[in-house]
């Protein structure tokens, strides 16, 4: 890590997003305290991030969910509630609550080598929850999950917001954290390039290219698409425009008979934001590579 000044705050979901190499395990070894960093500072509630851990634990995902595959389900979590420091009288009663939580009824007996990968990352992130944690770090947690339970885990975040808790989440899946995150972090070359307001912020604070897809019109269509291209018949990709740019626009196609099927940006503003984060990124460290030569 080269430069990175992050402030998460308790009461947000906070995404961490960048290309892989970009620094993003390092930075979440950082926050666990596994690694402590050479220059600068970083404290979790006023503590060094081990001491943080140590005294008051955090909910952990990793990227890669291992557990050793004789397990049973029950077993792994109850080993795992254990070590959280669940109340013993509490555990049986904790695990059945997430397994419930997480679908994982079904699965109750099996050897975790038996799980599908989707199983298994449910897993992982049942035992992320065990001890109610006000510190969770999920490092891409919708790995493996179909598009049932990708949901399902919107929903979930959405249960787990709380004014006392900080939710960091690290994904590769833009659109889910443009979806479930109120800040995300773009890092690349070992530095936050930028913070994206995702939560609340404007749809059309920031001009955005258009996919127009058309059932009827197409001829009378190009007339006002100058500078579009057409990537296939009946569909032109526009250069960035805002929100009024493009209703006025589709006022000016309509009005001259073009009938429109679809209308969608290119990019989520968060897809945009990460590709110009990261060409930026690219273009300044050939500078400094081409100024080291």
């Amino acid at each position: 890590m080269v430069d990175v000044t992050l402030d998460v705050r308790l009461g947000e979901v906070f995404g961490l997003a960048g290309p892989n190499g970009a620094g993003k395990s390092t930075l979440i070894a950082l926050l666990l305290g596994f690694l402590t960093p050479t220059s600068g500072s970083l404290r979790v509630a006023g503590y060094a991030p081990r001491a943080f851990v140590e005294r008051f634990g955090v909910g952990y995902l990793s990227e890669l969910v291992i557990i050793p595959p004789r397990w049973r389900l029950e077993e792994a979590l109850t080993r795992y509630a254990l070590l959280a420091g669940v109340e013993p009288s509490l555990v049986r009663s904790r695990v059945v609550e997430l397994v419930d939580r997480l679908g994982l009824g079904e699965h109750w007996g099996k050897q975790i080598r038996q799980l599908s990968k989707g199983n298994l990352q449910r897993v992982g992130l049942a035992q992320a929850l065990l001890h109610d944690e006000r510190l969770l770090i999920l490092d891409e947690p919708t790995h493996g999950l179909d598009p049932v339970w990708t949901q399902r885990f919107r929903e979930i975040v959405g249960e787990l917001r709380s004014t006392d808790r900080a939710i960091f989440i690290a994904s590769h899946n833009l659109d889910e954290l443009q979806r479930i995150a109120d800040r995300v972090a773009i890092i690349d070359h070992g530095r936050v390039q930028r913070v994206v307001q995702t939560r609340g912020a404007a749809r059309d604070a920031t001009s955005t290219p258009y996919r127009l897809v058309l059932a009827g019109g197409s001829e009378q269509a190009r007339d006002l698409l100058s500078g579009a291209t057409e990537p296939s018949p009946n569909e032109f990709e526009i250069p960035p425009l805002s929100l009024d740019e493009l209703n006025t626009l589709l006022q000016k196609l309509l009005e001259r008979g073009v009938r429109i099927a679809a209308v969608t940006p290119v990019y989520s503003s968060l897809e945009q934001q990460f590709r110009e984060a990261v060409d930026e990124a690219d273009a300044r460290q050939s500078g400094r590579e081409r100024a080291d030569l």
